[in-house]
This record gives C-alpha cells, structure tokens and sequence, in this order.
C-alpha cells in the first residue's frame, strides 16, 4: 500500500520531470525521448499538464508555458482570419496544427495534425490557472481570441481525435473540450465574440448531448455505441453534462465497466497501439471524476495504480502493458517507434491532478 508520504514524493518528482524537461521557450515536450514526439508540444498534453504544474503551486513554470502558447496563437492571427474568411470548405491541410516545435512552427513531420481539441483545453488551462492564482488574463489575450475565433469557425467540422484517429468523425471529447474552453473564456470576452463563443459552447453541448448518446451515455463519436477514456473530461473538468446528472454517471459507469481493469484505464477496446495497454493519465482522469462525485475510495484506487506504475526513477510512462486489449499488434508499435513513452509529461500533469484532489499536496 503506498503511503502519503510516498504519493508526496511522487508528486515532487513529477514536478521535478515536467519543469525539469520544459523548453527554456516555455513549451512542455509531450516526451523528450519518445522517437515520434521528440520536440514538439502539445496544447492538449501541455493544457492538462500547466493545470497540474499550476495545482502544486508553481505559477512561473504555468505562466512560461501559456506565455509561449498565447505567442503562438497570436502569431497566426493573419491565417486563423484567412481561414474564417474561407469558411468550411478549407482543406485539412490549411488547418492549425495540433502540436507545434517548441519555437512556435507547425514542423515538417507528418502528423494527423487537424484537431480541435487542444485550442479548447488550452483556453479552460488557462482561465482556470488565472482564477486560481488572481493573474490577469490580458497578458494571454490576443493568443486566447485567437484560438476563441478558430473554435467558433470550426468547432462542428470533424477532425481526429484525442489519439490522432478518424478524421472523419464528430468526436464528443472534442466537442466537450471545447464546451469548455469556450465557456470558461466567456466571461472576460465582450461583443461578438462573447456571443459567438456562448453561442459555439451551448451548440457543442447540444449536439453532443442529442447525437452522441446511447443508452443514456456519451459515446465516442457521434453516432456510435462505443465508449473512450477520454469522456470523463467531459464531466470533470470541461462540463458537458455536471457530476452527478444522470448521463454522468452513466457516462462514468460505461468507462469503467468497458475500460476500467484493475485501476488501470484503456482508450477504447479497439485500440492496437503498442497492444491496447493502460494509460495512466485516463486513469487519472477517472479518478478526477470520482473524487468530484465524492467517491474518495473510487479516486484512491486509481491514484495508487499510477504510482505503482512509476519506473525506479520515479517517470510515468504513457501506458503499461499489464493487460493489452490487442497483445498481437504490440511487437509492430514497438519496432516502428521504440520503447513506450517514458517519461510522458502529460502522466505527471495529471497525476499532480488527482493529487491534488485527493488533498496529497495539502
């Protein structure tokens, strides 16, 4: 049984990994030795890490890396104004990327780069670290209307999702992310684009919550019947639905009955990714989740498992393969990437979350 003290020790170590590994730029790496995420930064994973890094109560690394993401959203203002001008029938390719070199550029890998998601996280980061820590959110501005008008354009196109996959869908974590960055960054926006962004938030919800439903839960994409480990997060922290309404709970319940194995959580029971293991920030997310519901021993569970997962160093990987939903299709992700990600940024970041929840770094 891990102790407190050991949670807490953790918890400073996951501290020590994230700002230790942060761009002098300010960019959290998403991995700094993983082959296929090696220099670049992610406004999804850096998003939930910055909220994690701002709960253990370092503003200056939290600030550094909103710094840098307001520098580079308000460096394409010009195309973000080309796009809207274009209107929905712009390529995919014309889209802002979903993860940028730690000096603000697209990069010249190819990725599936089209997602909208990380504009929204960003934008719930960075109101919810200015709040906690009275910042006046100004020093982000032209950075946060700069994503609010990308979002308001194109919030319903699809695009891929959290794990870079089909482009083709209306993906409801997408849509409960940006639920909630455009309804976080409301109230400090005015005019048109107050109303576009309410307007763009409640229209999110909306379609979600019509579209993206079976059997009383949200589901993966529109229109299907599957769950993902990412649909938490539309209940705590982004607020599609509240905790406790019924569709919640039923959205949690199906999470943990298709997803949950042993503390640990998969992405969705399709996925082949290194075999289909246990990532320890969903994990993590669940537990956001149930410590919000009260469920205290539900939250204890997953923590625990996180930390039992952490290398001798004390580095959290991206997911373990204790119980692989697909073990044949391990061995190819292995040879054309290499060893998991370790250590994930995003891991630590959430951990600090839950952490945080479950009142360790009190």
């Amino acid at each position: 049984m891990t102790t407190v003290a050991q949670h807490r020790a953790l918890a400073a170590r996951s501290h020590a990994v994230i700002t230790g590994h942060q761009d002098a730029g300010g960019a959290y790496p998403a991995s700094p030795t993983f082959s296929a995420y090696r220099g670049y930064a992610w406004l999804r994973d850096g998003g939930f890490t910055a909220e994690g890094i701002s709960r253990y109560g370092d503003t200056a690394s939290a600030d550094r890396f909103h710094d840098w993401v307001g520098s580079v959203l308000a460096d394409r203002r010009g195309q973000v104004d080309d796009l809207r001008s274009a209107g929905q029938d712009v390529p995919v390719e014309r889209m802002l990327p979903t993860r940028f070199t730690f000096d603000g550029r697209n990069g010249s890998d190819p990725w599936w780069d089209f997602q909208t998601d990380g504009y929204g996280i960003w934008l719930w980061s960075v109101v919810t670290h200015a709040r906690r820590h009275g910042l006046d959110l100004d020093r982000w501005r032209p950075g946060i209307e700069v994503a609010v008008d990308y979002l308001t354009a194109f919030w319903d196109r699809p695009c891929y999702d959290w794990w870079e996959e089909h482009v083709e869908q209306r993906h409801v974590s997408t849509l409960g992310a940006i639920h909630g960055g455009l309804r976080a960054v409301g109230p400090v926006l005015s005019g048109d684009r107050a109303t576009a962004a309410a307007g763009a938030a409640e229209a999110a919800r909306r379609l979600a919550l019509t579209d993206g439903m079976h059997d009383g839960h949200l589901v993966k994409w529109l229109g299907s019947t599957a769950v993902d480990g990412s649909l938490p997060a539309c209940v705590v922290p982004f607020g599609l639905v509240a905790p406790g309404d019924p569709v919640a709970t039923a959205t949690l319940g199906a999470v943990a009955a298709d997803l949950d194995v042993d503390g640990g959580v998969h992405r969705f029971t399709a996925d082949v990714f290194y075999g289909g293991g246990q990532w320890l920030l969903l994990a993590a997310l669940l537990g956001w989740n149930l410590a919000r519901t009260g469920d205290r021993e539900g939250a204890w569970r997953h923590l625990r498992w996180i930390a039992d997962h952490a290398t001798g160093d004390g580095e959290l990987p991206e997911q373990v393969p204790d119980h692989l939903l697909h073990p044949g299709s391990r061995q190819e992700w292995l040879d054309r990437w290499g060893p998991v990600a370790t250590p994930l940024l995003w891991s630590h970041g959430m951990y600090l979350i839950l952490a945080d929840e479950l009142g360790v770094l009190a």
